[in-house]
């Protein structure tokens, strides 16, 4: 190729946890994390769980001078706690709130109240067109019984679908945030194999961090140990992804993360290790000839697309999976309510004992009835809205499983129509190269 342009750009993605008289030392933390923003020149500052806006004003005043573009991602109840801070101008943003987030009775997990969601900058950088997108997705409490994995697969779902619906004009796409993920966990693979987004980790020959990029140390004091098992060093949950274009390559020269508490300090910048990745842009034109080019480009295309209908094809068996639970606990909230309203009644039926035969002495002492009948209604109430949430996740699941069937057909459809010769190579070799095009089943 024929290299016409470069530019390098710092990307910064750190979990604050920065939830106001819960997180830990949160006020200490955060003029911490403003310190270091202002020391390094990074480009471009992705943050999530910054849970109150106040946190953000302060940051956003403390950046002004390094960071002059800034915008906050409001969500939900407590907002969706994302941010992103810029040395570029940030021409326009957009926020998609997943539309399923874990269960409103759940509170001690917290994940339903903060909206989680995907918020889109659109950024000049140069002369090219910069789609960043900040994320974090529903956490997972226990691996072996995660009862929230449906949930996030389908997050991981829209998550794919809005990258790639959003950056079809862009030149350069960049995602970080809290994904919540392991490497090679569904949702992962569904994200990154169906938008062609590369790892910054995997992709780096120059990394500087802890051990395999963990993100979530066991050294970390802000972390119970016991969360990690069956993983004692920790886990990798945090990511910068990215993608170039056809006229842009991008190149990830170096990463580098956080290696627990601050130095001279004796705490962290958060319960997660901050991930710091040095991207290279490269403006290009195409030096192949046109058949080889064509040639690889189906070949490339024919091994995306068998790993898309196995990776699809899971994601949806994982759904249904999802589903059933869903129908099974709406039964039981009906259930349950029609109990409550068969009490309701019973209640009603001896209240008009005394006016159907004057005389007669109520059957139930006052405050044993007027007991009876709260319970009653507060089965009743409860179970109604339980019934209604369970609803709406009932038709959230089917809508991504209606999807994901349809995505699906129309990659075996592909698969029908590629010559047998690039099937059988697809199947020989995996996808690779060091820069994959955007790929969209769809077209």
């Amino acid at each position: 190729m024929a290299n016409t342009d470069s530019i390098g750009i710092r990307v910064f993605s750190l979990n604050c946890w920065g939830i106001r008289y819960l997180s830990k030392q949160c006020c200490q933390r955060y003029a911490r994390i403003g310190d270091t923003l202002c020391k390094e020149e990074h480009d471009i500052v992705l943050l999530q769980e910054v849970w109150s806006e106040k946190d953000f004003l302060s940051l956003k005043k403390k950046l002004a001078s390094c960071h002059p573009h800034s915008h906050y991602f409001k969500s939900g109840v407590i907002g969706s706690g994302l941010a992103i801070f810029s040395k570029h101008r940030i021409h326009d943003t957009f926020l998609y709130r997943y539309s399923l987030n874990g269960y409103p009775y759940m509170a001690h997990h917290g994940d339903w109240f903060g909206g989680k969601a995907v918020g889109l900058a659109v950024l000049s950088i140069g002369s090219l067109t910069a789609n960043v997108y900040v994320t974090h997705l529903h956490a997972e409490y226990c691996r072996d019984k995660d009862s929230y994995l449906p949930h996030r697969v389908v997050q991981a779902w829209e998550l794919q679908q809005f990258v790639r619906h959003t950056s079809a004009g862009a030149d350069v796409v960049i995602l970080g945030g809290d994904l919540n993920m392991h490497p090679e966990d569904l949702g992962n693979r569904l994200l990154r194999v169906y938008t062609g987004l590369r790892d910054s980790y995997l992709e780096t020959d120059k990394f500087d961090g802890c051990e395999d990029g963990i993100t979530l140390i066991a050294d970390n004091p802000f972390i119970r140990k016991k969360d990690l098992v069956p993983f004692e060093k920790g886990i990798r949950i945090d990511y910068i992804l990215f993608k170039g274009c056809s006229k842009t390559a991008i190149f990830c020269d170096s990463m580098c993360t956080t290696k627990g508490c601050i130095p001279e300090h004796p705490f962290p910048y958060s319960d997660h290790e901050a991930l710091t990745t040095e991207l290279r842009l490269v403006s290009h034109t195409p030096s192949e000839t046109g058949r080889d080019k064509q040639s690889k480009d189906q070949d490339s295309a024919a091994g995306r697309v068998a790993e898309l209908v196995d990776i699809v094809t899971e994601a949806r068996t994982e759904v249904k999976v999802g589903l059933h639970c869903a129908e099974r606990m709406r039964y039981t909230a009906a259930r349950t309510g029609a109990l409550g309203l068969a009490l309701l009644f019973l209640e009603l039926a001896i209240a008009v004992v005394p006016w159907l035969a004057p005389g007669t002495e109520q059957p139930f002492p006052s405050i044993s009835f007027y007991l009876l009948a709260a319970l009653s209604f507060a089965i009743l109430l409860t179970t109604s809205l339980l019934y209604i949430f369970y609803t709406m996740e009932l038709k959230s699941l089917q809508g991504a499983e209606d999807q994901m069937r349809l995505a699906i057909g129309s990659l075996q459809e592909k698969l029908r129509g590629l010559p047998l010769a690039q099937l059988n190579n697809a199947q020989l070799k995996p996808p690779g190269g060091q820069e994959p095009s955007a790929f969209d089943p769809e077209e």
